[in-house]
């Protein structure tokens, strides 16, 4: 499997993901990671390499894309 290529890949729900429309999908992989809308999958999703993936779960923590 390739990060590009996630046919076939096991994703999982995000332990964070709330009970409204805040749900999200993941895949980890050595390689790198995937997130998409569980509600909307077919949309698509955005893939990282390993150090992208790092550096956004790093923004992410930090809370810097929170809204409120």
């Amino acid at each position: 499997m390739t990060v590009s290529d996630l046919t076939g890949a096991r994703w999982r729900k995000s332990s964070r993901s709330g009970a409204g429309n805040d749900c999200v999908e993941l895949v980890v992989a050595r390689i790198g990671a995937a997130v998409r809308d569980s509600k909307n999958p077919a949309a698509g999703h955005v893939s990282f390499e390993t150090p992208g993936w790092h550096a956004f779960m790093g923004v992410v923590k930090e809370g810097r894309l929170d809204t409120e």
